[in-house]
């Protein structure tokens, strides 16, 4: 499809671009190029806080709280957190400003919000932070892409005044029902229900030689701090298959071998060649989607909305696996290729988010800068 040059918009993208975490590294990643794909000069907004670095490097050291890290896995956890630095200079970026002093950065003719939890008012670290909410940004327009508000319930309500921050944004889109619900409560209309990125726009891992690592079969883990009768589930079906466990990025001492210095496109390779994957995250289900394998996912509260929005979206609900699941759903979840309506449904989904991303980029006021 050709671009004139007279449409290239300059469109900052604002996420959460610096967490050591596969899943928000490749939405970062995917909305940006999916962006540049249709002609525009797209970079992701650097904003940067010392306050936020301390309490996500400190997580990075730390990710399977409440269990405790063992001493001898700081120095892994440390080689994948320097693996995340080298590739987050990869990423195209504006100018870093401070994360309190948008002011610093450059105009826009649009900024995309999201995707991910900028809305999260809960978030540990960059919860009410007005900035996710549009207050500052230099821009023309401002819309949303597949933002969402995270672990923060519906049923809570939006304050006043962050509801008013999200009356300045032109368009509004969502990834989950939950998010869906909060903004129709607070702002009266149902927004959109798009992909996350990683669903909507290739994902094309750097070539790499992981042969010896993964050129046998095995499951994939992706997640901590697993249930009991979830383990003890995936364990048998694994020794019945006589495949090996492989948790990623993340120690689970029940899996046969760890991989905790995996980067990102490590993580894309392991996931797309996995006979199947066993996961409690919202990126290992959009991971095994992606590349259609079998998979099971426990919901823990945390990541509930998000996964349950998900499934509800694509018809995948028998994929989340609540605790007294019998072993033969197991088995079936994770032996059978996944539902082939499934995928259409990601298919037409693609469509409409598409056809947003259509609509929020041919706003007629944009004049490109």
């Amino acid at each position: 499809m050709a671009h004139s040059k007279k449409t290239a918009l300059k469109i900052g993208v604002l996420t959460f671009h610096r967490c050591i975490n596969y899943g928000s590294y490749w939405q970062a990643k995917c909305l940006v190029e999916g962006l540049q794909a249709r002609g525009h000069q797209a970079v992701i907004l650097d904003h940067d806080s010392d306050r936020v670095n301390q309490a996500e490097w400190t997580c990075a050291f730390q990710p399977v709280l409440p269990t405790a890290v063992p001493k001898s896995d700081y120095p892994l956890y440390r080689e994948k957190i320097l693996k995340f630095f080298e590739l987050f200079k990869t990423l195209p970026m504006s100018p870093r400003f401070s994360l309190d002093n948008p002011a610093e950065m450059e105009e826009y003719d649009l900024v995309v919000v999201g995707s991910d939890e900028v809305w999260n008012l809960t978030h540990p670290w960059f919860g009410r932070c007005p900035l996710f909410y549009g207050e500052g940004i230099r821009a023309q327009r401002l819309i949303s892409y597949a933002a969402s508000f995270g672990n923060y319930d519906a049923t809570w309500g939006l304050e006043p005044d962050w509801a008013e921050k999200l009356r300045n944004f032109d368009m509004i889109s969502v990834r989950d029902a939950n998010s869906q619900a909060i903004i129709n409560n607070a702002l009266g209309f149902v927004p959109e229900m798009v992909l996350d990125p990683c669903l909507q726009f290739p994902i094309t891992p750097d070539p790499r030689d992981n042969d010896a690592k993964l050129g046998k079969s095995y499951v994939a883990v992706y997640g901590h701090n697993f249930t009991e009768s979830f383990i003890r589930e995936i364990r048998q079906w694994a020794k019945r298959k006589q495949l090996p466990l492989i948790s990623i990025g993340y120690r689970n001492d029940w899996a046969d071998e760890q991989w905790l210095t995996a980067d990102p496109h490590d993580f894309a390779q392991f996931m797309a060649r996995a006979e199947a994957v066993a996961t409690n995250f919202f990126h290992g289900c959009v991971f095994a989607l992606r590349n259609a394998r079998p998979f099971v996912c426990e919901t823990t509260p945390y990541r509930q909305f998000k996964l349950q929005g998900l499934m509800a979206k694509i018809g995948g609900e028998k994929h989340l696996l609540p605790e007294s699941t019998p072993s033969e759903v197991y088995d079936a979840r994770l032996s059978e290729p996944v539902n082939p309506e499934i995928l259409q449904k990601i298919e037409a989904l693609r469509q409409t988010s598409n056809a947003y991303l259509d609509r929020a980029l041919k706003l007629k006021e944009l004049q490109p800068a």
